[in-house]
């Protein structure tokens, strides 16, 4: 299915198009990901309480955590597959595809049985609401008993990626997501499930996209083609996938975790302080997934040339996917707060709740163009082969900082707009260090091959 029609060639002739084509059907792939929990907010809130609506949205930070600390290692699977296609090392790839989806599946089990064991007690240590805390432990354990499929879905996808096919994935999370809003509907309106319906809803999608994937890869170009019963642990690729992928997933992970201190404090504000942002939340994650998407595309298209030796035509991919990543921000950003009212309309018609998505709107979405300098950088860095740089410079830059922040400043001043301005401090912060650090080591590997 993955024929060679789809597969890009990355190494030779104009970047813009082919990058476009690439990161596009990604974006949109990673937003319709999003939609199933955007979905279930918006349908909760709607057709149930704001209680409820809180409990699925509180539970974002926690979910994000566990997902990017594994799925950083589909992206080491996709720059060794990529790096090796760069250099002819069909072999190679074929080992590091059967050991990808090894991985996904092995991590897809231990993330259900941490799911089952630490929902609730994650959730108390949060300091989540009383009143909606048992509707947000029923909602993440259900949710992870789909883990194991999202998660070869998402390694299924970083392959796909690996010769520019993505097209597939997106065409899954079409179907499954229009299957995803389907049941949403049925189990909240006609079967009043509440919270229990969006989240079933959520890992039927899960399985369909996921088995989606699968398929296609079974049928894909010979060098990532995927045999079920070729699928085991390659302990020389492991190790390779580690060595980038672990430090990928530490990277995003950061945020999370940080995100899950900012969450404890924002509960600390109340119910409707908790559903508000979550609103907001959804409009921040599309800007952050069409970020990511020239990012994956960044990474990809470099690990390619770089494997190569290309290294001025990395230079050129990364100046390329900022400035689209850049300009699509400042679209959205700007479409999202000019319609603040409809936007945040959709998912909510009470005005406290209101109130606090503007806020967060107001505060996030329009700096939100700074988040491009750390995520393409990042990602560029990890293309050539420094994955645990953009990792510390992360954990620095964003960790360390929001965390100060919330215990000194938040504490001093306890007003919602306070915990919000962190956000963008951190991201100026945690920037221009990657920034700096790029153009030094970037800058190495044009000397060297000029010389």
């Amino acid at each position: 299915m993955a024929d060679s029609k789809q597969s890009v060639d990355m190494l030779n002739g104009g970047l813009a198009k082919k990058l476009l084509v690439f990161a596009l059907p990604l974006a949109a792939s990673s937003i319709l990901q999003q939609l199933f929990n955007s979905v279930d907010v918006a349908v909760v809130g709607k057709f149930d309480t704001s209680t409820g609506q809180a409990a699925v949205g509180c539970n974002a930070p926690v979910i994000n955590l566990l997902i990017n600390l594994f799925g950083g290692l589909s992206i080491g699977a996709n720059v060794v597959i990529s790096t090796y296609i760069g250099q002819g090392k069909k072999e190679k790839a074929k080992d590091t595809v059967h050991t990808a989806m090894a991985i996904s599946m092995i991590s897809g089990v231990l993330l259900l049985f941490l799911g089952m064991i630490f929902a609730r007690p994650v959730l108390e240590w949060m300091d989540t609401p009383t009143d909606i805390l048992n509707q947000a432990v029923i909602y993440l354990k259900i949710y992870f008993i789909g883990m194991p499929f999202v998660m070869v879905y998402n390694f299924g996808a970083a392959i796909l990626r690996c010769v520019g096919d993505t097209k597939k994935p997106l065409y899954a999370l079409i179907v499954s997501g229009v299957v995803n809003t389907i049941l949403n509907l049925f189990l909240v309106i006609g079967f009043h499930l509440g919270v229990v319906g969006v989240a079933i809803a959520t890992v039927v999608s899960n399985v369909i996209s996921s088995t989606f994937v699968l398929i296609c890869l079974t049928k894909a170009d010979e060098i990532i083609r995927l045999n079920l019963k070729e699928i085991a642990v390659k302990t020389s690729e492991l190790s390779k996938i580690m060595k980038v992928g672990l430090p990928a997933g530490i990277q995003t992970s950061v945020f999370s975790i940080a995100n899950i201190f900012i969450q404890a404090a924002l509960n600390g504000y109340g119910s409707d302080a908790v559903a508000g942002s979550s609103v907001t939340l959804n409009y921040e994650i599309y800007e952050y997934y069409m970020v990511t998407a020239f990012g994956q595309a960044a990474v990809t298209f470099v690990s390619q040339n770089y494997g190569a030796n290309k290294y001025k035509r990395c230079r050129k991919i990364f100046y390329e996917c900022i400035g689209m990543a850049i300009f699509a921000v400042i679209i959205m950003s700007t479409t999202f707060v000019t319609g603040r009212s409809f936007f945040i309309g959709l998912f909510t018609s009470k005005p406290e709740v209101a109130h606090y998505a503007e806020i967060r709107m107001f505060y996030l979405l329009i700096p939100y163009i700074l988040i491009t300098t750390y995520e393409i950088s990042g990602a560029a860095l990890r293309g050539i082969g420094y994955s645990m740089t953009p990792a510390i410079i992360t954990m620095i830059g964003t960790c360390v900082l929001r965390l100060t922040w919330i215990y000194t400043v938040c504490r001093r001043v306890r007003e919602f707009r306070m915990l919000m301005i962190v956000y963008p401090i951190s991201w100026i912060v945690t920037g221009s260090i990657c920034l700096i650090v790029y153009f030094i080591l970037s800058g190495r590997l044009t000397e060297k091959q000029s010389a």
